[in-house]
């Protein structure tokens, strides 16, 4: 199994409000793609943290993608910053100030690929 996969799967079995979404990922896409169910993620992750309930709990994903992060394994680290970290509002636009919420490692990586916010 792939890394990536095997992240995802993590996810899922860490927060399991995720799994919903999971299987509906997984039945439209025939497998998981990392990448591509990060883009459902970041944006469940941003309505929960402007306050829909109904979305698994902001403060649950952002420690575990930076303990994932912080592991530096590069295919976890593609995933989460390129379609997790860098789908984030940008600045002005709501939800934004989740970057604020975001850990060490998480930080620097936003930091690093989009410096002005």
């Amino acid at each position: 199994m792939n890394r990536d996969v095997r992240f995802v799967r993590d996810l899922v079995a860490r927060i399991p409000a995720f799994d919903d979404l999971y299987r509906s990922h997984v039945f439209n896409e025939d497998g998981v793609l990392a990448h591509v169910i990060f883009w459902d993620i970041t944006l469940a992750t941003v309505a929960s943290y402007l306050g829909d309930e109904d979305e698994p709990d902001w403060r649950s994903t952002l420690p575990f993608l930076e303990e994932q992060l912080s592991l530096g394994v590069p295919e976890i680290s593609e995933v989460v910053v390129t379609s997790f970290l860098n789908y984030l509002p940008w600045p002005g636009e709501p939800g934004h100030g989740i970057v604020r919420e975001l850990g060490p490692a998480m930080a620097r990586s936003f930091a690093s690929i989009r410096p002005s916010g």
